[in-house]
């Protein structure tokens, strides 16, 4: 089995191929055939994997790489590449590296001179964002949020501004708590929509303003359960033009310490775009209440 473009005829492949995120009829006829060929898959759990594989009854042999033993063995499998075998690496389910192991192995691989080849399919962050009726055109995947609420607070505090569609994975454990945290920094009336379970029996695709999904999923059990991406509505600058963002006021802030007020506003200005003379105003407001 040779892959297209190879950096090394001598060498093997390395497949990152995609596999279902429930429904099994989502695996792709490539897929298969590059599972059944290869000399070996790497797979994140082979318990969970073997499952999988026996479904489609292939036969290939598995080898565990996950995330507390990608770095040591990762050189066991770049050996049997360079040696001419071809490996294929799989996650628990959807594309490896999306949020899941695979990431060092990639790496050591492409230093290797070993040619890598993807294999595309299912992954939950693109089928949630492509059904949520959010802006696609841009946008910003955070994985999973800090577990602790101090952390995961501040790292969406620094998001508060993010124009970007945002996407999380999260936890069923800590949907609810993410949910309220998401609403207090981010504000109740933010559009947002929860994905869970996705292409799976109990499939959810509940599109509504933060306190409102928070409601409905505090209110549910079931919606505590299950494999979770929340998509969050980028932020948008309010319609009064005289208001400045958080961010601007940080950069005004900097500026100030190093430089007189005007020149800190006109700098400020050009760099995050809001008007020089709004910025100079607010500057010199804040001057007098000091």
């Amino acid at each position: 089995m040779t892959a297209p473009g190879a950096l090394n005829s001598a060498v093997g492949s390395l497949y990152v191929v995609a596999t279902p995120i429930g429904n099994l009829d989502d695996i792709s006829a490539r897929a298969m055939k590059v599972l059944r060929e290869v000399s070996l898959i790497a797979a994140e759990d082979t318990r969970h994997s073997l499952r999988l594989l026996q479904h489609f009854g292939i036969t290939t042999p598995l080898a565990a790489c996950h995330e507390h033993n990608e770095r040591d063995e990762g050189s066991r499998f770049i050996a049997r590449l360079l040696a001419g075998e071809d490996v294929a690496l799989i996650s628990d389910a959807g594309t490896p590296l999306i949020s899941d192991p695979g990431y060092h192995l990639v790496r050591q691989a492409r230093a290797a001179g070993i040619s890598v080849v993807p294999v595309p399919g299912a992954c939950a962050l693109i089928a949630a964002l492509s059904a949520a009726g959010l802006p696609s055109d841009r946008f910003i995947f955070e994985g999973f949020l800090p577990a602790k609420a101090v952390g995961r607070r501040a790292r969406l505090e620094l998001l508060k501004e993010e124009p970007r569609t945002l996407i999380f994975y999260e936890a069923p454990h800590r949907i609810l708590e993410c949910l309220q945290d998401l609403e207090t920094v981010f504000g109740a009336q933010r559009p947002a929509l929860l994905a869970r379970e996705l292409t799976k029996t109990f499939e959810t695709l509940k599109g509504l303003p933060l306190s409102e999904l928070r409601g409905f999923v505090e209110a549910d059990a079931n919606q505590q359960r299950g494999e979770c991406v929340v998509l969050v509505a980028g932020w948008t600058a309010p319609e009064n033009d005289d208001a400045v963002g958080a961010e601007a006021m940080r950069v005004l802030d900097l500026l100030l310490q190093e430089m007189p007020l005007k020149r800190a506003a006109a700098l400020a200005a050009e760099i995050t775009g809001v008007r020089k003379n709004l910025l100079y105003q607010v500057a010199l407001d804040r001057q007098k209440d000091a």
